[in-house]
């Protein structure tokens, strides 16, 4: 065989490989979720299953984590954190949303998934800050970029991403 031979032969088997390691690292995710969703009970083969993981609330029909505000983040680091976990920051998108926050920041200031972004208020999730879902101390105020917003005993108010917050993030439940 020649050189050529051996390096074409070698490519083909480290794509080979490489094709491999996505579905074993889905394997692993998947094993880790059922062991979060679905804990084994006394360390036997049996398992209890619930709709969210330990450590986070159940609140109407999602699971938020609330974490405790003396561990504070950035915006950034906070929504990095909530990504991790298969989550990411509050999105106020219904009366459910609202009532969430309104129940959990009684505790703290909490960074929620709201931001300013090209002279508009922005949820993560790319939709715009509408007047019907809003939690503002006062009236909105101006969005200058590099200011994002925590809610805190109820509203809303802007400061700088780069401030250190407590932080909560929001999932769907699993369904069981």
């Amino acid at each position: 065989m020649m050189i050529t031979d051996l390096t074409a032969v070698n490519q083909e088997l480290e794509t080979e490989r490489n094709n491999l390691r996505g579905p074993i690292h889905n394997i692993s995710r998947a094993q880790w979720s059922i062991d979060e969703y679905c804990p084994k009970v006394n360390n036997v083969l049996e398992r209890q299953c619930r709709a969210y993981q330990k450590g986070w609330e159940l609140f109407q029909s999602s699971c938020y984590l609330i974490n405790d505000p003396s561990d504070q983040k950035t915006w950034e680091e906070a929504r990095e954190d909530c990504r991790g976990r298969s989550s990411d920051l509050v999105v106020v998108q219904d009366e459910e949303d609202e009532d969430a926050l309104r129940h959990y920041s009684w505790y703290g200031e909490y960074w929620i998934g709201l931001r300013a972004e090209g002279g508009r208020w922005k949820w993560i999730d790319g939709s715009d800050l509408t007047e019907g879902v809003s939690g503002w101390r006062q009236k909105s105020p101006p969005p200058t970029d590099g200011q994002c917003v925590v809610s805190d005993e109820f509203k809303w108010r802007s400061e700088s991403c780069a401030e250190r917050n407590g932080w909560i993030c929001k999932k769907k439940t699993l369904p069981v």
